[in-house]
């Protein structure tokens, strides 16, 4: 066996055991694939609070850069599993754009994420309806589904 497969072998094993985290707790970093589709990051806080954030492409408006940045709520025990966790959360953001335009507004994303119980990965949908502000008072409506793996 060749020093790459061993290394290889060796990195999974430390990755698969002494480092794994809950999901409801660190850092999150994975992907959105929906309106917008891009990088998404998570930040606990705290046991029911935390920070998300995507850097992402918004298809509205012939499409622009988005940036979206929320703070959440969960809700546990809402929805049982068998295994691991299925809170319910909600909370309040603000969402950017850069295009020909700046664009600003409120978001209001509402969601289920569920946390696997053996492994620091989560597997989330979301709908945001949004406010926006700037260029012009518009209505808009995102919506994905998304994972993330928890360091």
């Amino acid at each position: 066996m060749g020093i790459k497969k061993i290394a290889f072998i060796a990195f999974l094993g430390i990755l698969l055991t002494g480092t794994l985290k809950a999901q409801d707790s660190g850092f999150g970093v994975g992907a959105i694939f929906g309106s917008p589709t891009g990088v998404s990051l998570k930040l606990w806080t705290g046991e029911t609070t935390a920070f998300d954030a995507s850097l992402a492409w918004s298809f509205y408006n012939d499409g622009y850069f988005a940036i979206n940045v929320n703070y959440l709520w969960h809700k546990y025990g809402l929805i049982n599993v068998d295994s691991g966790k299925l809170p319910l959360y909600f909370g309040v953001g603000v969402k950017m754009g850069i295009s020909d335009n700046f664009h600003l507004g409120v978001r209001l994303p509402v969601g289920l994420d569920y946390m696997f119980s053996e492994i620091p990965l989560d597997v989330f949908v979301e709908v945001a309806p949004s406010l926006m502000l700037i260029p012009a008072t518009t209505f808009q409506f995102d919506g994905g589904i998304g994972v993330r793996y928890f360091f």
